[in-house]
């Protein structure tokens, strides 16, 4: 990223001194391409403007000074005719007009290493990005994870492996997010978005999903048992190798997804689920599904299997 920042800038470089360096070149150019179709605003342009590095004239002498002011006002103009001689000696001398030009060209300078240093400034960025996520790590709340992920994965940062277990993540959006093996165990991250995200081999027990958007993602080998999926979309997502055994998708779609390897779905509650195959629903029961509608006909259900 830096390299390409170089690149773009540096043919920019010589236009942008032209302009700094010389204002007259950008006020030549002001006045050929639009006040030549107006002549009358070149006149009043012409009496208000400050001409660039317009000489300076000698100041008149002190005793033509001193007949043009009041006696009492003497005293004040008196230095500011020394400030005149001094500003006119100033103006005639060669090495001030080179400091002129040489603060013009040290703004160019601090803008160009500005740019040619971007790169180490997003990678700073993301050092303290992966600070915010490592030092919240298993503990509560958000703890400004869920605007640090973001930013990562907005950049193209892989989040392989992150650790969010018990985190509260609502509404966090990492869609094409590359977060194979991560945990999620026991979060909060309802109405999340990890539409086509590479979700393989993640840990998601315990956690709450509810109006989720998985469309596209790579569940494969995902451990969903007891997870909340309740309105979900999991539409073409790959769910091959995953474990839902009593994960809640009721009200949730399963459109077109890959479930047809799924490695067991025992106890998972399916009541209200859309767009779901024929053949999903039969195997499903067949292997341990059930269809309640009611928390308590579920929860009643499950304790029973327990015993």
């Amino acid at each position: 990223m830096r390299d390409d920042t170089v690149a773009i800038c540096w043919p920019l470089l010589p236009v942008a001194f032209l302009f700094s360096l010389h204002p007259r070149f950008s006020e030549f150019y002001f006045h050929s391409a639009v006040l030549q179709s107006w002549p009358n605003l070149r006149l009043q342009r012409n009496d208000s403007m400050i001409v660039f590095r317009e000489p300076r004239k000698r100041p008149i002498p002190w005793r033509e000074r001193q007949q043009q002011v009041p006696s009492w006002t003497v005293p004040f103009f008196s230095l500011e005719w020394v400030w005149e001689w001094v500003s006119f000696a100033l103006s005639r001398w060669t090495f001030v007009e080179v400091l002129e030009y040489l603060s013009s060209l040290s703004v160019l300078v601090v803008v160009f290493f500005y740019f040619s240093e971007s790169g180490d400034r997003v990678k700073q960025r993301h050092y303290q990005a992966w600070q915010v996520i490592n030092t919240a790590q298993g503990k509560g709340g958000s703890g400004g994870r869920i605007e640090a992920l973001q930013e990562l994965n907005h950049d193209g940062v892989a989040l392989i492996g992150v650790d969010v277990s018990g985190a509260f993540l609502r509404s966090i959006s990492l869609p094409n997010a590359r977060l194979r093996r991560s945990d999620f165990s026991a979060a909060d991250i309802r109405n999340g978005n990890f539409e086509s995200a590479d979700l393989q081999d993640s840990n998601f027990r315990s956690a709450n999903f509810r109006q989720s958007n998985f469309q596209g993602a790579s569940l494969a080998g995902a451990e969903m048992d007891d997870a909340d999926f309740a309105g979900a979309d999991f539409s073409r997502a790959d769910l091959s190798g995953a474990a839902l055994d009593n994960a809640d998708l009721r009200q949730a779609s399963l459109k077109n997804s890959n479930w047809n390897r799924i490695r067991s779905i025992k106890g998972a509650n399916l009541y209200g689920l859309h767009d779901a195959p024929t053949a999903f629903i039969d195997w499903a029961m067949k292997h341990g599904a059930v269809q309640m509608q009611s928390d308590a006909q579920w929860e009643k259900w499950r304790q029973t299997q327990k015993q």
